[in-house]
């Protein structure tokens, strides 16, 4: 699997976890990849929360990751999950 099409499949991952987007900077729609930075020893995801509490949608993030990066060369890879904003949906 390219690098590409584990971001693509990251995504897609996080796209199933309610509370939470990519954190994408001032760029064109379709740019949710820009969160998510690949190393050999590190995968890093930016992320915004759309509601509370915060630790339970981390621990669903990460269960919706990890599957993604079994077998690929960021299988053994630490998982960073970071959230950089929060939305003010989240006050509801």
């Amino acid at each position: 699997m390219t690098a590409a099409e584990a971001v693509e499949r990251i995504v897609g991952a996080l796209a199933q976890v309610d509370g939470l987007r990519p954190a994408t900077p001032a760029v064109p729609m379709g740019r949710d990849g820009a969160a998510v930075d690949l190393t050999a020893e590190r995968v890093e995801i930016r992320l915004i929360a759309t509601r509370l509490p915060i630790p339970p949608l981390l621990d669903q993030a990460a269960e919706a990751v990890r599957p993604v990066l079994a077998g690929t060369a960021w299988a053994n890879a630490r998982l960073r999950l970071v959230v950089t904003d929060l939305d003010g949906a989240a006050f509801g």
